[in-house]
């Protein structure tokens, strides 16, 4: 959501339509001037970046507008709910950032619309099925073609009391009978024929347990728990545009049934429909991301490949880069596909302002300093974040035995090579300037170690250190670090698009995803952070440790990389 910035600024935002349309209500006085939203997740899976986008709007406007966002748990399908994702959908908002006014259920809501159906029978609005699933569907006609009734739609009241009831038993059979809202066969609007309303489903529910046997359809709770609770306004995505004379119909039958039909819109929720998050090399659809955890594609909802939020947070995003990815791309009544490149120059550009230097070497080859004492061992000061004064500083061992990149050595250069190479001068960051003298090689020719001397009068600090070379090496010290395993990642999928490809999303999954360094090695200072800690591993991208990592097996995962790397590559392919 754009954020309106104090006046004095230099820039100011424009605001979001769903932002105006909130304007305009208020401007009206409508509500008595409140503003009540609710973010409305099903607890069937992870939260995913899409859904970060309407956590932002719906935490976002209730807190600029000065009221309240609840969050309503829409638990009305007890065979794909459980406790599990209730608990991971909290933990989600939170890291986000946001705190919701109340929590609710739709389940808190069951005897009451349990009532409004049996409510709905009585004044003829609504009537048991005993159709086939697909018996419905095809008599529901099409869009140009008017549906066609069914042979049940006027049995007598009572008789659709009964066997209503009989829905809510252990031994009404799943699937046998349904109950339908009586509307229109012939609308042009197909959701507002006949509409089922309810179905059963003998699933112990994850709160209520065996007490229901019957349990509403989304449409028949979603419109009403909103008018429960005193919502004023309900922001969804654009796929809830066909549904929204049902949900007002719906709240209609209420305000109905409770005698105040006054036809007014004032005191009743407003749908506003805002486009989807979709990112390329990804995919939203909770069936497919379901698919990739439960046949073990990915290793688990927390997969830092994954576009869920807790992926996201193992990986080392922030949620402050999430939430300035969402800003940036804004909210429109088109649907788009995003680059997932802008989410990660936004995580990018958040890390490195908070992340902590350090040095890690993850294809090592040993440097040493044929000059420098046996037994000696220095201080070298690192500082922790330069663009951050507070962040402070650390130390970092230096010793006549190091380890550096491999790819930072080259016996024969090019003459634009600015790091390691026989008779040329670098610098080891935060140390000395170095000058290459040769290397050793094992039978195969591979190189084993680097030799170098050093220059004591050019110490970081010194006078000397004023000495200009134009390469600037990181390193650890042999003696001082720690063997680590880093995991890097790449794009889940091979294509932009996986979602409109007509091939099974499975055979789009890139085998090259992750790939897992061992023998890397970290300073002493990188050993001791946690996950949840943001790191620069200097000179090759932002990590953070995984929640695997031990005191005994070091883990990280690589977030991001210093640069868009992947855009380069794009380009030479």
């Amino acid at each position: 959501m754009a954020i309106k910035k104090e006046e004095n600024s230099e820039e100011k935002k424009s605001i979001s339509f769903v932002e105006k349309l909130v304007q305009e209500d208020l401007a009206k006085g409508k509500n008595g001037g409140r503003i009540q939203t609710r973010f409305p997740p099903e607890p069937n899976g992870y939260l995913h970046i899409g859904h970060a986008k309407a956590i932002c709007m719906d935490f976002g406007i209730a807190e600029k507008y000065h009221g309240v966002c609840n969050l309503r748990f829409d638990d009305t399908n007890p065979s794909k709910e459980n406790n599990e994702y209730v608990e991971n959908i909290l933990n989600d908002i939170k890291w986000l950032g946001f705190k919701w006014g109340h929590i609710y259920y739709a389940s808190d809501y069951f005897e009451k619309l349990w009532n409004f159906a049996i409510w709905m029978i009585r004044q003829g609005k609504a009537y048991v099925d005993e159709q086939t699933s697909e018996q419905i569907a095809e008599q529901k006609g099409t869009p140009t073609t008017p549906g066609t009734a069914s042979p049940y739609r006027d049995r007598p009241i009572e008789e659709n009391l009964r066997l209503f009831q009989h829905m809510n038993t252990a031994e009404a059979v799943e699937g046998s009978m349904v109950l339908r809202a009586k509307l229109d066969m012939a609308n042009a609007d197909m959701l507002l024929r006949d509409p089922i309303i309810y179905r059963i489903i003998q699933t112990p529910h994850h709160r209520t347990g065996t007490k229901w046997h019957c349990y509403p359809m989304y449409d028949f709770a979603h419109g009403q728990s909103d008018y429960f609770e005193g919502v004023t306004h309900s922001i969804c995505t654009l796929e809830f545009v066909p549904h929204r004379p049902l949900y007002n119909l719906f709240v209609d039958f209420l305000k109905e049934m409770d005698g105040t039909d006054d036809k007014m819109d004032d005191n009743r929720p407003r749908q506003i429909e805002f486009n989807r998050l979709n990112l390329t090399y990804s995919v939203m659809s909770k069936r497919k991301l379901h698919t990739l955890v439960d046949e073990k594609l990915v290793n688990g909802w927390d997969d830092p490949r994954m576009p869920t939020l807790c992926g996201m947070r193992r990986r080392g995003f922030s949620p402050e880069s999430i939430r300035k990815f969402i800003d940036s791309i804004g909210y429109t009544k088109f649907d788009a596909l995003n680059d997932i490149a802008l989410l990660e120059a936004s995580v990018r550009e958040d890390l490195n302002e908070r992340a902590i230097r350090v040095s890690a070497v993850l294809d090592p080859v040993s440097l040493v300093i044929t000059n420098y004492p046996e037994d000696k061992t220095e201080d070298m000061v690192a500082i922790n974040n330069p663009e951050d004064e507070a962040a402070g500083s650390h130390t970092i061992q230096f010793t006549k035995k190091l380890w550096i990149e491999r790819a930072d050595f080259m016996e024969d250069a090019p003459r634009k090579f600015f790091r390691m190479t026989p008779g040329k001068e670098v610098r080891l960051k935060n140390a000395y300037i170095i000058k290459c003298t040769g290397c050793k090689k094992d039978a195969e020719g591979r190189v084993i170690e680097i030799e170098a001397t050093y220059d004591p009068e050019s110490r970081s600090g010194m006078p000397g250190a004023n000495r200009k070379v134009k390469g600037t090496l990181h390193w650890v010290s042999q003696d001082h670090c720690h063997k680590a395993e880093i995991r890097e990642y790449d794009r889940l999928f091979t294509i932009e698009d996986p979602s409109s490809d007509e091939r099974d999303f499975r055979e789009l999954l890139n085998p090259d995803s992750l790939h897992v360094l061992n023998d890397c090695f970290v300073e002493d200072y990188a050993a001791e952070k946690k996950p949840g800690e943001y790191l620069q591993f200097q000179r090759i991208g932002y990590f953070m440790a995984d929640l695997d990592s031990t005191p005994e097996h070091l883990v990280y995962n690589k977030t991001v990389n210093l640069k868009d790397t992947w855009a380069k590559m794009k380009k030479k392919d």
